[in-house]
């Protein structure tokens, strides 16, 4: 790791190294939803790099110590959380669990595997925030579970105004190891983009609806 960058840049250059990310400005991704976009992110790639995910591992947990020192289980939302909730959890020696997006429609019909305790204060980890719905869901399962979510941390996150005013409107605290800005600043430094798309890559965060739908 290089010591002259900050938290935010090393994820954003370790994202970049391994593929995890990938940004064309001039021949946007389609998401699922029909959204046109500039960046296509999988972190489920750092599971195979030992390096970044023992990275992300520690970065979690040192924010947590720092920041939630009150936490009482580590959560990973399914499917792409769980791993680094284990990896955090057991850093740090913690209760780990894992949220489905949907109660289960057989056996115990559970939506949380593993054990969280009503009043338990419960830390959710998440790979990736988009939109956010899929976190503020795991965390109201928390809630309906009679705990309390302290927060949502993510690997990265695109810092869209949607997902910013979701939380908001939810009272949760969500921080993310890296985001949209740090990506594209450590991605010119790199030559990974050009300094002609910098302009471009920015406006879409403010209106990703003008990529078109």
């Amino acid at each position: 790791m290089s010591t002259s960058l900050n938290r935010s840049e090393q994820v954003a250059a370790y994202l970049l190294e391994i593929g995890a990310v990938a940004l064309r400005p001039q021949e946007p991704f389609t998401w699922t939803s029909g959204i046109k976009s500039p960046i296509y992110c999988d972190n489920r790639l750092t599971l195979s790099f030992p390096e970044v995910r023992s990275y992300i591992a520690g970065a979690f947990a040192e924010l947590i110590t720092s920041q939630y020192p009150e936490a009482e289980v580590i959560a990973g939302t399914a499917t792409a959380g769980i791993p680094h909730a284990a990896w955090v959890a057991d850093k740090l020696q913690l209760p780990m669990a894992y949220i489905r997006d949907k109660a289960k429609g057989h056996g115990k019909q559970n939506q949380i595997e593993g054990l969280i305790s009503p009043g338990q204060k419960v830390i959710v980890i998440e790979d990736l925030i988009s939109t956010g719905g899929s976190s503020i869901k795991a965390a109201q399962a928390i809630q309906e579970a009679g705990a309390e979510p302290l927060a949502v941390l993510a690997i990265f996150s695109y810092e869209l105004d949607r997902a910013s005013d979701a939380f908001a409107a939810a009272k949760l605290p969500l921080q993310s190891l890296s985001n949209y800005p740090a990506l594209i600043d450590v991605a010119l430094n790199k030559g990974k983009i050009a300094a002609t798309d910098v302009e471009l890559l920015h406006s879409w965060r403010k209106d990703p609806a003008a990529f078109g739908v």
